[in-house]
C-alpha cells in the first residue's frame, strides 16, 4: 500500500467511535438536528388525512361485507343445487 492509502485508513479509535457514552451523546445530538429539519403537518392536515383514512376503512369494510354476503349466498345455493347441503 502507498503512504496515502495507509493514512486514509481509519485508526481503531476513530473506527470504534469512542466510548459508549460519547456515541450516545453524538447520536442524540444528530437526532435532535434531524428532528429540527422535519416539516411537521399542521393540525388541519392531520385532521383531514385522519378523516380520509377513517372514511376509506368504512368504505372497504362495507364493500367486503357486501362481497362476503353475496358470495356466501351464491355458494350456499350452488351446494343446495347439487345436493351437498340442505336448504335452510
Amino acid at each position: 500500500m502507498s503512504e496515502q492509502q495507509v493514512q486514509a485508513l481509519p485508526n481503531s479509535e476513530a473506527n470504534s467511535g469512542g466510548n459508549m457514552l460519547d456515541r450516545i451523546k453524538e447520536y442524540v445530538a444528530d437526532l435532535q438536528g434531524e428532528m429540527r429539519r422535519v416539516t411537521w403537518p399542521s393540525a388541519d392536515q392531520v385532521k383531514g388525512t385522519t378523516a380520509v383514512v377513517i372514511a376509506t376503512v368504512f368504505a372497504f369494510s362495507a364493500y367486503f361485507f357486501f362481497v362476503d354476503f353475496v358470495m356466501g349466498h351464491l355458494i350456499t345455493r350452488i351446494f343446495t343445487l347439487f345436493g351437498v347441503a340442505k336448504a335452510q
